[in-house]
């Protein structure tokens, strides 16, 4: 992916928030002049949360848990990457990773859950390592699929529970051979198709809602079980499926989200701009918001509307020409607003970027949260990917603080700062910056998502062979001394890249202040892991019997708990040796990768690198 710039330094983050704190003046004062009735949001700085290497596209709570799927396969925690195949979950309060992994082969674009399962629909044909078409229900404490299962003839887009039925919605001609336009239903209890509702739309649905003993269906629809003039949102009866013929509030263009509350209905519309509206019951329109972009997403929370979608501006009147172009004046809102229940528009602004933007919003009152997901990478000025939790000060004020980061030291090589020095996902402010010679530089390469970076290709002649070092400045929370250590990378080398050893990361020498050290030793491509004590030039090597020059990622482990120093590579042990319990490593060396300097022999390293991690105790 491209570079996108972080927010690290602190002139950076109070030029960040002087600039916010300007927009969010200018912003209530335009507001002021039209008498717009300020009411309480949530923050708009975004809490502690996993980030994700692509898009999300669903989002469901489960008591204090956060389930979300999309096109992803890693979570990224503090810098570190996580697996994680298009389905994750995480405590809403700290924002930690929890160990839920089912895994699904494709995106995930729906979540729904009846509190006792958790539903996923999407893209997939295994799910949790079992086949499943597109549907599957799945234990949202292990991951191991329920029972449900069957052929989906089509893309689904949207889920609902209620009543004892799950409710499907998307691009869909059948299901198990059973034709169905755009919408079917299941037994919650028993996983059967529900032959008894079966209503239809003409194209496709994006967006379900259960409310007023109805289901609303949102989409690009002209008609609801064949009746013309029911177009993009209607309601039907959540067991007959019969149209409720009374609902007919004809939204201009496409419905892309829909949300409730105990006043009535609001959908998240595309078209001509983007357009917020907010409609009774009975179908009759209560405000209207327009944008400068399409409204792809909306909760309600508090008595607030957010919206999120791709528009950068909201109009100051309903007008808006072409390409959605605000006529009469506009205010700054990049990707995200909110607005209260009169259809004013509040001050949050978080901002966001992206193309897309935000694509799925939810909340839950329990939890006291805004979630946003989609294809944004920074939100107010911090970098936050796919992800994002808005909290609810009120709600939360005595919750749990966040835990602190796992690691003294993390990199993905996916941002930098300003000056081009790789950031140090951890919070901890360990810069890694590049020195090289001959002609040598950090080559930034694809990796899923993501960056890796590629290392100098080998060459014959010592003296003239392009050398690179990445280096962070020592720091005393990089030295272990005799804690426990685990430290990491993901790494990508072929057979025609090996040498007699190449350094991967390392701390110190074995000649000064000891060192911790992962190489790759020999032609044969043998990772180890090395440690030597501050006091003596003794090395202690862990060594893998397992070669990983087969031109493939791995991800390659050390770690010293105690007495002993193993060696994993794909998180499999490989290899071990015994410390002195006194071993100590305390060196004033920098913290170097890709080799222990610029001097001929530096034990240069020659493959890609990528996800690099440090902890300490």
């Amino acid at each position: 992916m491209p570079l996108v710039p972080d927010v690290r330094s602190n002139r950076i983050r109070l030029k960040s928030s002087a600039r916010r704190i300007l927009v969010g003046a200018v912003s209530l004062g335009l507001m002021a002049a039209g008498s717009v009735a300020i009411a309480a949001v949530v923050d708009s700085t975004p809490s502690t949360s996993p980030s994700f290497n692509g898009s999300v596209f669903a989002i469901a709570y489960r008591g204090d848990t956060v389930y979300v799927g999309g096109a992803f396969t890693k979570a990224v925690v503090a810098g570190k990457a996580v697996v994680r195949n298009r389905l994750a979950a995480f405590d809403g309060r700290t924002g930690a990773l929890l160990p839920w992994n089912p895994g699904a082969d494709k995106t995930v674009r729906a979540l729904a859950t009846d509190g006792t399962i958790m539903y996923a629909a999407g893209d997939f044909g295994v799910i949790g390592g079992q086949n499943r078409d597109s549907l599957a229900g799945l234990d949202p404490t292990t991951g191991v699929p329920t029972a449900l299962k069957h052929g989906i003839l089509g893309q689904p887009n949207a889920l609902a529970v209620a009543g004892g039925r799950l409710y499907m919605g998307g691009r869909i001609t059948g299901v198990d051979g059973v034709a169905r336009a755009n919408l079917a239903a299941f037994s919650t209890a028993t996983g059967a198709l529900d032959t008894g509702w079966a209503p239809t739309t003409d194209d496709a649905v994006n967006a379900l809602a259960v409310a007023n003993n109805k289901v609303y269906l949102g989409g690009r629809f002209h008609r609801t079980n064949n009746v013309p003039s029911t177009l993009r949102l209607t309601a039907v009866d959540p067991v007959t499926g019969v149209l409720d013929a009374a609902f007919k509030p004809k939204p201009v263009s496409q419905v892309f989200a829909l949300a409730t509350d105990a006043t009535g209905v609001y959908a998240a519309l595309g078209g001509k701009g983007g357009r917020t509206l907010a409609y009774t019951f009975a179908g009759a329109t209560r405000w209207t918001r327009v944008f400068d972009g399409d409204i792809q997403a909306l909760t309600v929370f508090g008595g607030n509307t957010y919206v999120g979608g791709h528009f950068d501006n909201a109009c100051t009147t309903t007008n808006n020409g072409a390409q959605g172009v605000c006529t009469d004046g506009s205010i700054p809102r990049v990707k995200l607003a909110a607005i209260d229940g009169q259809g004013n528009l509040l001050p949050w602004a978080p901002q966001a970027n992206g193309v897309v933007g935000v694509r799925v919003m939810t909340s839950s009152e329990g939890l006291g949260i805004v979630s946003v997901g989609g294809d944004f990478t920074l939100v107010n000025g911090i970098t936050q990917k796919r992800y994002a939790a808005f909290v609810d000060p009120t709600a939360r004020s005595a919750g749990p603080p966040a835990p602190p980061s796992p690691f003294v030291a993390s990199y993905n090589f996916d941002s930098t700062v300003a000056d081009g020095t790789f950031d140090d996902g951890s919070g901890n402010g360990h810069l890694l910056k590049a020195f090289a010679t001959n002609g040598a530089k950090a080559t930034l390469v694809a990796h899923g998502t993501g960056q890796a970076v590629l290392f100098p290709p080998k060459c014959a002649v010592a003296a003239t062979c392009g050398r690179l070092n990445l280096q962070a400045a020592d720091s005393a929370d990089l030295n272990p001394g005799t804690r426990n250590l685990r430290f990491g990378a993901a790494v990508r080398l072929s057979a025609t890249e090996t040498s007699s050893g190449e350094n991967i990361v390392q701390k110190g020498y074995s000649t000064s202040g000891g060192q911790y050290k992962l190489q790759v030793d020999g032609a044969s491509g043998k990772p180890s892991c090395v440690m030597s004590d501050q006091n003596s030039t003794t090395l202690y090597v862990a060594k893998s019997a397992l070669s990983i020059s087969d031109g493939g990622w791995h991800t390659l482990e050390c770690r010293r708990v105690g007495t002993s120093l193993t060696i994993r590579v794909d998180d499999v042990q490989r290899g071990a040796a015994i410390l002195p319990v006194t071993l100590s490593v305390v060196t004033t060396q920098p913290l170097r990768m890709g080799g222990k300097g610029l001097a001929v022999n530096n034990d240069q390293y020659h493959g890609y690198l990528d996800d690099v991690w440090i902890s300490i105790g």
